[in-house]
């Protein structure tokens, strides 16, 4: 794969970045006005919270909190980086929320069946919203493709699915919960990066792409929208090998928008418009036809719009 680091950036960013249980305690002092009352709240003690706080400051190169007899307040600095802390915090809950649905749980109450996409980029956000509303139901997830997910549907091994293809399979009934663009996508040097026109629908449909399996519901919206596709370059089961693939600059490749935006902004992938031929598609939950959702499947399904 090709290298990813930008200029003046050298090895590990887990050398760089301080730790999670770190930035949690930096988000407790600005909450609480106070190390001790963050220490109390976090099950450390006083002492250990000012050397982690001294041991951020030292790796990040900047004073974060100024201690004073009348508590403790984050300077200029200290406060630009807690709203950073904050969105890393808030997206390691989501990980972990989506993780956690990942394990095979005996008393799970909820089973979730999420085509690739859903299952990477929205799928952890809903299911650590779930876990606000009802902290003691236990998520499993199952991620494959589209026809994968209407299979464990269909045969009862799940209770609620997401899927992104362009029909709803047989036995099923649906909702639209969003709308998704598709983008073709090539490493930097590729040829068609420096390409000043938009791709023909034509030639699109005659190149070699790298593809997800059939079954795929990007591949199916990408071969109905074109009327067919070239023998795929190279065929792969997940988004993110896709993705690595194409920045790797082992060929072109179309995926979400979803899955490609921090890619398209650091210039790691370059976005070719297309000439005369929307790919576009409707994200769906999908369900047991007669069986509409209830009790927590019900709740996954509202937040999903929200």
């Amino acid at each position: 794969m090709g290298s990813a680091e930008q200029p003046g950036i050298v090895g590990s960013i887990a050398h760089r970045v301080p730790d999670l249980g770190a930035l949690e305690l930096l988000l407790a002092v600005a909450r609480l006005g106070s190390l001790g009352a963050a220490a109390r709240e976090l099950g450390i003690t006083q002492p250990a919270a000012s050397s982690r706080i001294r041991s951020m400051e030292r790796q990040l190169g900047v004073a974060l909190v100024d201690r004073s007899p009348r508590g403790s307040r984050l300077t200029d600095a200290g406060a630009l980086v807690t709203d950073w802390a904050r969105r890393i915090v808030e997206a390691a809950a989501a990980f972990d929320a989506g993780a956690q649905a990942l394990r095979d749980r005996r008393d799970s109450r909820l089973r979730v069946a999420a085509s690739m996409t859903i299952a990477e980029y929205l799928l952890p956000g809903w299911l650590l919203a779930l876990r606000a509303q009802r902290p003691d139901t236990a998520v499993s997830l199952h991620a494959g493709n589209s026809a994968a997910v209407a299979e464990r549907l269909l045969s009862g091994e799940a209770d609620l699915g997401f899927v992104e293809g362009l029909t709803v399979p047989g036995g099923l009934d649906s909702a639209v919960i969003a709308h998704d663009h598709l983008v073709v996508v090539v490493a930097p040097g590729h040829v068609w990066a420096r390409r000043r026109r938009s791709l023909a629908a034509s030639e699109l449909a005659s190149t070699p792409l790298i593809l997800r399996e059939k079954g795929s519901g990007t591949r199916q919206v990408l071969d109905t929208a074109l009327g067919g596709l070239a023998r795929p370059l190279i065929e792969l089961s997940s988004t993110t090998a896709v993705k690595a693939a194409a920045v790797s600059g082992a060929g072109p490749a179309v995926l979400s928008e979803l899955a490609v935006g921090e890619e398209l902004a650091l210039r790691r992938l370059v976005g070719i418009p297309v000439e005369g031929v929307a790919l576009a598609r409707d994200l769906r939950a999908v369900w047991p036809t007669g069986h509409r959702p209830t009790g927590p499947a019900r709740e996954l399904l509202s937040l999903t719009r929200g």
